[in-house]
């Protein structure tokens, strides 16, 4: 990128390709190998058709951070699916979280953004290491995205796994 407008061109167009196409979400799910037994997994995904590799190559490129994973579908669709991905906490905190916050999305997936930062800010606290804090994680997990029932909240391994704090 040559000057100061050509970057601001491709970063409007990221945002608005976000917010169409993009997905801020966090995961938690079962993990024997942590102290709790469940992991935290936030990630940003932008997910394109094989034809499209280039769109992601690029965004990839603007954030200078980030994987691209190929998805062979087996279906009745003609081309694979390529994910863009960013997973790095250190990526999340530091390219990420800070252009989203300078770009603002438009859309509904504005408010995902909000609770995926505030996940991320948690977690750089360290409040998913306790049980307190993977039970709110779990809470504001469930009002993103979908608005699934969080499977750890639901879980009788939890109470056995995570007490309450005294």
């Amino acid at each position: 990128m040559n000057n100061q407008q050509e970057r601001l061109e491709i970063d409007n167009w990221i945002v608005g390709f976000t917010d169409g196409e993009g997905c801020f979400s966090v995961s938690l799910f079962r993990n024997n190998t942590t102290t709790l037994g469940w992991q935290v997994f936030p990630e940003f995904v932008i997910t394109q058709g094989k034809k499209s590799l280039p769109v992601l190559l690029q965004i990839q490129s603007r954030f200078g951070c980030g994987k691209i994973y190929e998805n062979k579908r087996h279906d009745n669709h003609n081309e694979h699916l390529y994910k863009y991905c960013v997973r790095s906490l250190g990526d999340l905190n530091h390219v990420i979280i800070p252009f989203f916050k300078e770009h603002p999305l438009r859309s509904a997936k504005w408010n995902d953004f909000l609770l995926f930062s505030e996940i991320v800010s948690m977690m750089n606290n360290g409040l998913h290491r306790s049980p307190d804090g993977l039970r709110l994680i779990a809470s504001i997990i469930e009002k993103m995205n979908r608005k699934k029932a969080s499977r750890f909240l639901e879980s009788s391994e939890t109470t056995r796994r995570a007490p309450t704090s005294q």
